[in-house]
């Protein structure tokens, strides 16, 4: 073992102990070992961590200069499980507030269908016995929300990691889709980047892989017309522009038309749209995971050109990123650090990874939202991303 010299630098023990366990306020460094493992890493880390559980112990494994070095902690995390009934909670009030949005939503479309204004009128006048019309976008979002924190769920436990139940954000009347989004806690540090990798991917690809079945249909199900003034036009994705143009038969929208999208369509559009935004390969969100899982350290050096884009995109496009780049110029620069960083990912993660990143690609919305003037037919960008953008600070804020 090598103990720290006189002049270690105690300022980076910290600062890694800080990186890779938020909850160890009472972990104190023991000791330093530097060598040549005899075993494969992540054997050997499962050998060490199940002698170290008793003495209350955990490692940190690390490579430096082509050595491995092991540091030794004491102070192991050992959360306590926490009672499900806050989830239901905030479980039931989220469906309430996404069934008010999908009910809003079904009285537009009636609107739109022409409807008279008496009609319409005892509609509203009778919104909660209404209610019932906005079940399809309120199953079809807590659906793919749902899918999305039990695919972490589910990875985190396959791991035996103390993870909890999704919790769901309500967002009644202040929200354009009736929810802040949902996430789960991840209540002790990651073993590896294994670990991290199948965290980090699982959510945003299984709560796709919801979200585009229900998009098909709801696009399938829709109208195509004229863009009205004073309307609000959802942003293209990659992905999304494709799917109406292999549908409608023509890039959309396009000489002042466009899909009014239904119920569906709406919840279908939300899914790639948080989907993109989780994936962003930045910090804490599930694509910064996938990033630092994939090369290591080396994805901290993306975080100056992403805020640039973002900042272009704001200065040129649409403010709506600018509660984005606030939360992530505060925290955006942190990682969640596996114990182990020596063991690599494998060949099917690293696919994996790489398909990921490809889906960020192809569900990222640059401009999400563009409203049509009144009177002029113009578009304006604008902003509309307060929706997840609470969401987001939960993810950066929560314990790893």
């Amino acid at each position: 073992p090598t103990a720290p010299s006189a002049d270690a630098d105690a300022d980076a023990q910290n600062t890694m102990l800080r990186e890779t366990l938020a909850l160890a306020g009472q972990a104190r460094y023991l000791v330093t070992f530097t060598g040549i493992l005899k075993l494969e890493s992540e054997a050997a880390y499962e050998l060490l961590d199940t002698a170290l559980a008793p003495l209350d112990t955990f490692a940190l494994f690390r490579d430096k200069d082509g050595r491995q070095v092991v540091h030794l902690f004491s102070g192991r995390i050992n959360p306590v499980p926490r009672k499900p009934w806050i989830n239901l909670v905030l479980f039931i009030v989220t469906f309430i507030s996404v069934l008010f949005v999908g009910t809003e939503i079904a009285l537009n479309e009636i609107a739109g269908a022409g409807a008279s204004p008496q009609e319409i009128e005892a509609l509203v006048n009778n919104f909660l016995g209404e209610l019932w019309r906005g079940l399809p976008y309120a199953v079809s979002i807590m659906a793919i929300l749902g899918a999305h924190e039990l695919g972490h769920y589910f990875a985190g436990r396959r791991h035996r990691l103390a993870v909890t139940l999704p919790y769901f954000i309500p967002a009644p009347f202040i929200s354009l889709f009736g929810t802040y989004g949902a996430f789960i806690q991840l209540r002790e540090p990651i073993r590896n980047r294994k670990a991290l990798l199948d965290v980090g991917a699982s959510g945003p690809l299984i709560g796709l892989l919801i979200a585009i079945p229900i998009l098909v249909i709801g696009l399938s199900t829709s109208t195509v017309g004229a863009i009205s003034p004073g309307g609000m036009l959802e942003g293209n994705s990659l992905l999304y522009a494709l799917t109406k143009t292999v549908l409608f038969g023509r890039f959309l929208p396009a000489d002042g038309i466009d899909v009014t999208i239904n119920q569906l369509a709406t919840a279908g559009w939300v899914g790639l749209f948080i989907t993109g935004l989780n994936l962003l390969p930045i910090g804490q969100l599930d694509g910064g995971h996938i990033i630092y899982s994939l090369i290591g350290n080396r994805a901290r050096v993306l975080y100056i050109p992403i805020m640039a884009v973002l900042v272009v995109l704001t200065l040129r496009f649409t403010e709506a990123w600018l509660l984005w780049l606030a939360l992530l110029f505060l925290f955006g620069r942190v990682y969640a650090t596996p114990l182990d960083m020596i063991t690599k990912l494998d060949r099917r993660r690293q696919l994996i990874a790489v398909l990921s990143l490809i889906v960020f690609v192809v569900t990222i919305v640059p401009i999400p939202f563009t409203f049509v003037s009144e009177g002029t037919g113009g578009l304006e960008s604008q902003g509309a991303m307060l929706t997840v953008g609470l969401v987001t600070m939960l993810k950066l804020f929560r314990k790893r």
